[in-house]
């Protein structure tokens, strides 16, 4: 075995056997250009070496890099606790952090919620992160990492985003997680559903039974719940022009086809030269970065353009963030708000560690939230 995988063996494998708690794998860093790694206060510069292959540093060629002493490590703009292995991989430089599992829920629920928002909904998140990472690193036994630190994943953005409530939030459900028949669940969440989470099948065209339509009240303090954007003719044909959807000249774009949710599945695009159908998801992807928020929306043609005004914020499936707000304010406790957006999945409280090597992973990356 050679020094790399003999690294990400250990890494992966060496504490789940010496500790109860597991420890995550984390791809903090996966780039060519060079990134500062290294203790908090001195990092180092690690770039790759001319032929791509290696590392190069403080001037020497090597393998990989591996910290070395009990951190916090600086990683780029992250500070991050736990052990660091940097590698060259495929012409790229990846960073892998390796985070004892309750630390790295702390910090995710600091990145995907605010730690002013109520326990209850503090808690509820905690639960999801912790299900969400044991479901995939269960599944990525025999790969190097388990998840992103992106929206990709979740977001883990290290020590920054810890605070006293989310240290909280982790210390008082250690631990537990949403099983279905005994197996993490696939926790999704997301910002705002407006007003209707949608299915599993929906989005990733696999229908999951505790992943279902449910309503959501009381999202309207969400600063997504109702949102609009409009595009210029020309400007949506370049739009769709670069995503290799050439109709001609843009003569409508409409709504033919909705989920159970409602939310957009199917449009028609009708051009000059042809007519396309596009699915809803897939706009969205090539859009959402500017204003297409989700999929749940109407079309509409004014003097402006075409006006998309459209509610949510995300891709709809699990527990709305905002939602599980709302249910907080008004009492509700984390297992109630679980119960809501998860129907059919049990709390449970089990050993981690039966749920390492299992089969392939059926990865949703790619569907930011």
């Amino acid at each position: 075995m050679g020094v790399v995988a003999t690294t990400l063996c250990l890494l992966a494998c060496g504490a789940a056997t010496a500790r109860v708690e597991p420890r995550i794998r984390v791809l903090l860093y996966d780039d060519q250009a060079s990134v500062r790694v290294g203790p908090a206060a001195a990092p180092v510069e690690i770039a790759l070496s001319a032929t791509g292959g290696r590392l190069v540093v403080a001037g020497e060629e090597t393998p990989v890099w591996i910290s070395d002493g009990s951190g916090p490590w600086r990683v780029g703009p992250r500070i991050v606790r736990g052990d660091i292995l940097v590698r060259a991989r495929e012409g790229r430089i990846q960073v892998l952090n390796q985070v004892g599992l309750e630390d790295y829920v702390a910090s995710t629920v600091g990145g995907e919620m605010s730690a002013s928002w109520p326990s209850a909904a503090l808690r509820a998140q905690a639960v999801a992160a912790r299900t969400y990472v044991m479901h995939h690193a269960g599944r990525r036994r025999g790969e190097a990492w388990d998840v992103r630190a992106t929206t990709v994943s979740q977001v883990y953005r290290g020590i920054d985003t810890e605070t006293s409530e989310t240290r909280s939030a982790a210390r008082a459900t250690a631990g537990e997680v949403l099983t279905y028949r005994g197996e993490p669940i696939l926790a999704a969440f997301h910002s705002t559903a407006g007003g209707r989470t949608a299915t599993a099948g929906e989005v990733w065209g696999e229908d999951l039974p505790y992943l279902r339509v449910v309503d959501v009240e009381d999202e309207d303090d969400a600063p997504h719940t109702y949102w609009r954007a409009v595009f210029e003719p020309l400007d949506l044909k370049e739009i769709l022009e670069s995503a290799d959807v050439k109709v001609g000249a843009l003569r409508s774009i409409a709504v033919d086809q909705r989920t159970q949710s409602g939310r957009v599945e199917r449009l028609v695009i009708h051009g000059s030269e042809r007519t396309e159908t596009l699915s809803g998801r897939r706009l969205r992807t090539m859009m959402g970065g500017m204003g297409l928020r989700s999929t749940l929306f109407e079309i509409r043609e004014s003097p402006e353009g075409y006006v998309f005004v459209g509610s949510g914020y995300g891709h709809g499936v699990g527990m709305s963030q905002w939602g599980a707000r709302a249910m907080a304010e008004k009492g509700a406790s984390y297992k109630r708000i679980l119960s809501r957006f998860y129907p059919g999945a049990r709390l449970e409280q089990i050993p981690t560690r039966r749920f390492a090597g299992r089969g392939p992973e059926r990865s949703n990356e790619g569907d930011e939230r």
